[in-house]
């Protein structure tokens, strides 16, 4: 039987729901954990930067004005989606983190349990972090958290899925739409995930997913002017400081790099990361006769 050739495969990004090819024309290799070649991925540049920002931001008014129960149920679709895609996803963590069979089983399991964990929050955060306020007078007084908007992400460098899902899940059940930079030197699991966002019900734009060099594109996002807050979890610390500084332009909120380097992702979901993205609307009304 003839050997057949090996046919590498070049990754493209993920903008408004197409997988296009960087603007740049340029790609870069991916390399497992002990260096060798496992494909190419697109390389983005300013260009791919604006233009996934100009679709998270058109994709906005339908997916932060679905009802909670909506996306509740959109995010569920998505954990089927990647239990079905399981295989894929244990062999490019044990690929990428260089864990063991077992270990990377473990991850999948939990990075699927996450994204359904922050799923059953969509119809409950609005009862947590919301309230009705007594006042002084024929009134009604609600507090209501709403959306912010446009979130940048710059994903866990070191934990490629699970990393990834705790920062990404708890920005769009809020409503809010990602732009997300995916880990520099392990980028495949975010393309595999973007694939299953691909045939999901998530609409074209919630999620939008950049590859490559972290240093080059982050700057970029974190100035962008209709970006409306930026997590930094996975920013090198010495260029965290200029990133926030660039954030400060529009007043974004940004949630800064853990200074004692990347966290434990095993634990349980961090309903925190769900506040940073949200903005509270008081509504006073008269209670009429």
């Amino acid at each position: 039987m003839t050997e057949r050739l090996t046919v590498p495969k070049t990754h493209k990004l993920f903008i408004g729901g197409r997988f296009p090819r960087s603007e740049s024309g340029r790609s870069f290799i991916v390399t497992d954990s002990k260096r060798r070649f496992l494909a190419n991925a697109a390389l983005a540049s300013r260009k791919d930067a604006r233009d996934a920002v100009v679709a998270a931001r058109k994709a906005f008014p339908g997916w932060s004005g679905a009802t909670a129960y909506n996306r509740g149920q959109v995010l569920y679709r998505v954990a089927e989606l990647l239990e079905g895609r399981r295989r894929q996803f244990v062999d490019e963590v044990i690929a990428a983190e260089g864990l063991t069979s077992k270990h990377a089983q473990e991850v999948v399991g939990a990075s699927i349990d996450r994204w359904i964990s922050y799923a059953g929050w969509s119809d409950k955060i609005a009862q947590i972090d919301g309230a009705a306020n007594p006042v002084s007078g024929p009134y009604f007084d609600f507090s209501v958290p709403e959306p912010t908007g446009v979130v940048a992400i710059v994903a866990p460098q070191k934990s490629a899925l699970l990393g990834l899902v705790s920062v990404l899940a708890p920005v769009i059940v809020t409503g809010c739409t990602a732009v997300v930079l995916a880990s520099e030197s392990r980028p495949l699991p975010a393309v595999t995930l973007s694939e299953v966002l691909a045939t999901s019900d998530v609409p074209a734009g919630v999620v939008n997913v950049l590859s490559g060099h972290t240093e080059e594109v982050a700057p970029w996002l974190a100035a962008h002017m209709d970006v409306n807050a930026v997590d930094l979890t996975g920013a090198p610390i010495q260029l965290a400081a200029d990133l926030e500084r660039s954030a400060a332009e529009n007043l974004k909120r940004v949630l800064r790099p853990p200074v004692d380097g990347e966290p434990d992702w095993t634990g349980e979901s961090d309903v925190d990361r769900i506040r940073f993205v949200l903005e509270t609307k008081t509504v006073w009304h008269p209670i009429g006769i």
